[in-house]
């Protein structure tokens, strides 16, 4: 089949389009090569992937809505899996509006292209700051997420609400996943563990916020594309037990879903920078800082649904992806 997959220079935009031409589907990766981190690193993701068969790039921002409609009725995908955002919490405080341009108007785009030509599941990227204010552990996805503390936050959960829309209109299986914390090679120069390990390695102080007081369900790459795949490959039902009287936001009489992916085992930050400083042979300077602005101090995915539907449960350790992640960072940068 013919898959699109946005965002195709992303850290999971990149891997994704890899696995899915390992089993042989054709793959269009579009992406707008934006700046908002190190633009030669999304080059070196699309490398691999320009030179095997099956894959072609577009290079297109999801914001020009006439170019997204002509590339969706040109291509006419049988698939679609949106990868494509303004990612990150802190730079949503700092510039919302591209949050806005990117992830509700580029999805808008997605939207209005899966539904013109009637393509068979679209598979979106949401977040665990959906759960925003929420503090019941684990994060369920069939609690609402109604209190979101950055815009970030507020832009996915705006896009599992447009994404509903369309399944109810117009019929299109879509299905959100909520990603926890994802790391590994190649990742986000942004994340906090690749910031630590840069700095470990250039001998300089890590910012440590709420005091070290934090707890996130660190989640490693390939398990996110596991969860992805498996996915892809179950398009939604409607739920024929949905009550209107009590809604569960998870599912719907519609073709939709959300599933959370993650390692449901959350790891103190002092742990994952203990671990970081083993796996580089580096003891780090902490400074103590508190909690910034839209970000919170706990994530923990409760993912029974996703092992219920897909048979799968992430499970790689901590330690064995930090250790990966930091091989992966020595040979890149030469260190």
């Amino acid at each position: 089949m013919k898959y699109l997959v946005t965002g195709a220079a992303g850290f999971i935009g990149a891997g994704l389009a890899r696995r899915l031409l390992d089993r042989g589907e054709e793959v269009v990766g579009l992406d707008n090569i934006n700046d908002y981190y190190d633009v030669r690193l999304k080059e070196a993701r699309l490398e691999p992937l320009a030179a095997r068969a099956g894959f072609r790039f577009v290079k297109m921002d999801l914001a020009h809505r006439e170019a997204v409609a002509e590339l969706f009725h040109r291509e006419r995908f049988d698939m679609v899996v949106n990868m494509a955002a303004q990612a990150g919490v802190r730079y949503s405080l700092e510039n919302p509006l591209a949050y806005v341009d990117s992830n509700i108007t580029g999805f808008a785009h997605i939207l209005e292209g899966c539904r013109h030509t009637e393509v068979r599941h679209l598979v979106y990227a949401s977040s665990s700051s959906v759960y925003g204010a929420n503090r019941k552990m684990p994060f369920s996805v069939h609690d609402n997420v109604d209190h979101p503390v950055s815009l970030y936050a507020a832009s996915k959960k705006a896009d599992e609400l447009m994404a509903h829309t369309y399944s109810h209109l117009y019929g299109l299986p879509a299905t959100g996943l909520r990603f926890f914390t994802v790391y590994g090679p190649m990742g986000r120069p942004d994340m906090a563990y690749f910031l630590f390990t840069r700095a470990l390695f250039e001998g300089r102080p890590i910012k440590v916020f709420n005091f070290g007081k934090m707890r996130r369900d660190f989640t490693y790459i390939d398990d996110i594309l596991e969860g992805v795949v498996r996915v892809l490959d179950q398009p939604p039902e409607g739920n024929p037990d949905w009550s209107a009287e009590l809604p569960d936001p998870a599912t719907s009489k519609a073709p939709y879903r959300v599933y959370n992916i993650g390692n449901n085992k959350p790891e103190d930050l002092m742990k994952f920078i203990r671990v970081l400083e083993d796996a580089t042979g580096r003891e780090a300077e902490k400074i103590m800082l508190p909690i910034q602005p839209g970000d919170v101090p706990e994530t923990y995915a409760d993912v029974n649904d996703l092992i219920r539907d897909t048979g799968f449960k992430p499970s790689t350790p901590m330690e064995d992806g930090l250790g990966r992640f930091v091989a992966w960072y020595r040979e890149y940068y030469g260190v």
